[in-house]
């Protein structure tokens, strides 16, 4: 059972509160090494983290604030930018500060490196875990999967459905479920299409005749590519005014298997901004080996075998 969490998940927990409750129950932590945390309050001029914890004055020195700050191998925007956010950390010590007041000296960097050891170095491809989207950029999304250690989901890996920017798919913040797609030491790529169901689970929750809302994902001269679901995407024919992002309604005129195809017809187009929706998932295992889109029928085949190339 992994009990390494991405940051703010511990945050509201019993266990968390009365450990940070009085410096009694912080000294009994810190002789346990109990993972903790807290919300920073604010970074001085030394870099150093200041963390509320209520009973105490909680100090998070920069080279602790995450692994790689003391080599050089992390900027300090990784420890600037917690202002405000909670963090994880082990308590390392506690004492009187030269001013009077009782001050812990936490470690991030301590946790982190105890995550990568027990946990991180231990995932292998097809592992199913969870993540947190911290933040989004063009190529694809960064995912804390364990005490502040980031991963990267590439944007062809979040969907079948294609889209432009991953704003599209997440939003920061957002609890996510992920598949480990690679690792490199410590260092882990994730995928995301996999648990978003096959060609046939999700053309299941369409009929022939229906019409139902969609996304316009790409307008090209012979139609336009409209979602239906996130692995999920018809072809429509050409309508005045469709732009990438659009929502419309379709017609859903045709449905054929063998080819995964449906035909659409746009029946209406609506400008209102389209916001990612929560995931839904068609697999709740914790790994998997092998994921089959297309049906076992269909010219096309769509695979993704975990530990070797995907096949399209």
């Amino acid at each position: 059972m992994n009990t390494f969490f991405p940051e703010g998940i511990l945050l509201h927990t019993e266990e968390n509160k009365a450990a940070l409750s009085s410096q009694a129950a912080l000294t009994e932590a810190m002789h346990e090494g109990r993972i903790l945390e807290a919300v920073v309050t604010m970074c001085d001029s030394s870099h150093d983290l200041i963390v509320d914890l209520g009973a105490v004055r909680g100090v998070i020195p920069r080279e602790e604030g995450a692994v790689g700050i003391k080599e050089g191998r992390v900027r300090d925007i990784a420890v600037i930018s917690r202002v405000n956010r909670p963090v994880c950390f082990i308590v390392t010590q506690i004492y009187k500060a030269d001013d009077g007041v009782i001050e812990a000296q936490l470690s991030r960097r301590a946790a982190q490196e105890r995550c990568i050891v027990s946990f991180v170095n231990k995932l292998s491809p097809g592992d199913v875990i969870d993540a947190r989207i911290t933040h989004l950029e063009h190529f694809g999304a960064f995912a804390d999967i364990g005490c502040g250690v980031a991963s990267l989901l590439p944007i062809d890996a979040m969907s079948v459905s294609r889209i432009e920017h991953p704003s599209q798919r997440f939003t920061v913040g957002q609890d996510i479920r992920a598949v480990v797609r690679s690792r490199e030491g410590s260092r882990v790529c994730l995928s995301h299409k996999e648990l978003l169901g096959t060609w046939e689970e999700n053309a299941a929750r369409f009929k022939v005749g229906q019409t139902v809302p969609g996304v316009v994902r790409s307008v090209e001269s012979y139609g336009a590519f409209i979602e239906l679901a996130p692995n999920l995407a018809g072809l429509a024919e050409l309508h005045d005014g469709l732009k990438p992002g659009m929502r419309v309604s379709v017609y859903i005129k045709n449905m054929i298997p063998q080819k995964m195809k449906i035909k659409l017809i746009v029946i209406d187009t609506f400008d209102e901004e389209v916001k990612p929706e929560k995931p839904k998932y068609f697999f709740f295992g914790n790994k998997t080996e092998r994921f089959l889109y297309s049906p076992e029928n269909c010219e096309k085949r769509i695979e993704t075998v975990f530990g070797e190339p995907a096949r399209v």
